[in-house]
């Protein structure tokens, strides 16, 4: 049996509700109901989507074209635009033939992607009390 009338409609509210302001006029925040999921970290970025942010940023630091550098590198201009912006998985010729139209090595361009991705990412504890190793590239060589 329902304890509603015949011509109301329930309506079973998405998400709670704020409760009215306190007597101090400051408003609580919500509980979160039982069985609710827990808010979840923030996702790690795509290795293709930082490797793109550092192409692009790169070229624009050089104040170049998408032409410029895709006729550079010779790649289609759409396919660079593509690789700057995440939705294509470059393979390692077109990573380092892109980068070498920019001025870089490979090495530098993956670097400077790791640096990007290191800075989004939390550092993780692994095993007995050690960190994840971290390393940096020097210009040199990649140092531990």
């Amino acid at each position: 049996m329902s304890t509603h009338a015949p011509n109301e409609a329930r309506v079973i509210p998405l998400r709670p509700q704020a409760s009215p302001p306190a007597s101090g006029g400051t408003a609580r925040t919500p509980q979160r109901p039982a069985g609710a999921p827990q808010p979840t970290a923030p996702k790690e970025p795509l290795w293709r989507d930082v490797v793109g942010d550092v192409l692009r940023r790169e070229r624009l630091a050089q104040e170049r074209t998408l032409q410029d550098v895709a006729q550079s590198a010779r790649i289609s201009m759409p396919y660079l635009s593509e690789l700057e912006r995440g939705r294509k998985e470059a393979s390692s010729e077109v990573l380092a033939a892109a980068a070498r139209a920019l001025g870089l090595g490979l090495g530098d361009l993956l670097s400077l992607a790791q640096g990007e991705l290191a800075r989004h990412t939390p550092s993780r504890v692994i095993g007995r009390g050690r960190s994840a190793p971290t390393a940096r590239y020097d210009g040199l060589c990649l140092v531990a």
